[in-house]
């Protein structure tokens, strides 16, 4: 117990110190106790959905990190988290204000401040192209590990045996995505067909380019730096991969809260305990340990990009998200544990 808790010390630190944050911000705004106790709280629900919403996130970035160099999986576990962080939690909403507003940065940052509802309502309003981006860009992902030949050991062994086996036929994780992305165009409000399809066309590309500069660097067998390079290709992918994870933590917490800081400090402190799990799935080779683990996270991953794409036509509150997410790992390492019985029995 003692040392799964080493690998949190630095989460816990940022915890305290960004719950201080969320109670001196609410006693700014309000001057009360009661306001600065709602601050607090909200971080706190802030810090849970991040962390619920983004456990499959750490699993897979522990898949991603164990073939880096010791030196990359420092930079992304450093630099990457920062990124994470401030790029994610704060400049990407901040993005989507000065796009959508065609206003600049600085005003975009003085909106939030001083207006936030307005600021809420402008992020609301760009909800179609975040959903169908990272429901795109997830789908992906998924499908991408589902559809492999090489992949042999299978957790729902029926469906994943026959994922497999159509993985030789070339594009088809692409038709898959883009015959889901159809079906949805079909339903929804005819004004807003041309902006889903642009944006979740987009989120494919975006990871087809990943997936072809990560090829090209690690096929530089030339190229004295090959182990650093291959890292570039895998830090990109990770931090495009947590962008898509983010979007449905970064638009639900506005359903909690339109106070841009605050949003940033309850999902920077569940950034921080994704990080901390990472390090530990790595450093403790759980995923070896479980072997149906990292299915689990794929499952949910899948679970993740349908429900965006579904919320492009209903609001599905962030809960549901989570629980899902969790259940599917939650059963994927019950099945891993039944495994490892059976084995040490036999």
């Amino acid at each position: 117990m003692q040392v799964t808790l080493h690998y949190f010390r630095w989460a816990f630190l940022v915890t305290a110190a960004g719950l201080a944050g969320a109670f001196w911000l609410g006693w700014t705004y309000g001057g009360t106790l009661a306001g600065a106790l709602g601050f607090f709280l909200i971080g706190a629900i802030l810090a849970v959905l991040e962390i619920s919403l983004s456990f499959d996130n750490a699993i897979v970035n522990a898949n991603k990190l164990k073939d880096m160099t010791p030196e990359w999986q420092q930079r992304f576990l450093t630099w990457g988290i920062i990124i994470a962080v401030f790029g994610m939690r704060i400049v990407f909403p901040l993005l989507i204000v000065v796009v959508a507003a065609k206003i600049g940065p600085w005003q975009a940052v003085r909106l939030a401040a001083s207006e936030p509802d307005e600021y809420a309502r402008i992020i609301g309003g760009a909800h179609m192209s975040i959903a169908a981006f990272g429901g795109a860009f997830l789908m992906m992902v998924a499908l991408n590990y589902f559809f492999d030949e090489g992949k042999e050991v299978h957790w729902i062994a029926t469906l994943e045996r026959q994922m497999a086996r159509f993985a030789s036929i070339r594009g088809l994780e692409v038709a898959v995505v883009l015959a889901v992305m159809l079906v949805f165009a079909t339903v929804i409000p005819a004004a807003d067909v041309a902006t889903f399809l642009y944006a979740g066309v987009s989120g494919l590309l975006t990871f087809l380019a990943v997936e072809v500069v990560g090829h090209l660097l690690d096929a530089s067998e030339e190229a004295t730096d090959l182990a650093a390079k291959g890292g570039v290709g895998a830090f990109l992918y990770l931090e495009v991969l947590d962008a898509s994870f983010s979007f449905d933590g970064v638009i639900g917490a506005f359903a909690l809260t339109q106070n841009l800081f605050l949003i940033a400090i309850g999902l920077g402190i569940g950034a921080m305990y994704v990080r901390s799990m990472t390090i530990m799935l790595v450093e403790r080779q759980t995923l070896a340990q479980f072997r149906y683990l990292e299915h689990g996270a794929f499952w949910s991953i899948m679970i993740l990009s349908a429900v965006m794409f579904a919320q492009t036509l209903v609001h599905i509150p962030e809960i549901i998200t989570g629980l899902l997410g969790a259940g599917f790992i939650g059963l994927s390492l019950w099945s891993s544990i039944r495994h490892n019985r059976a084995e040490s029995a036999a």
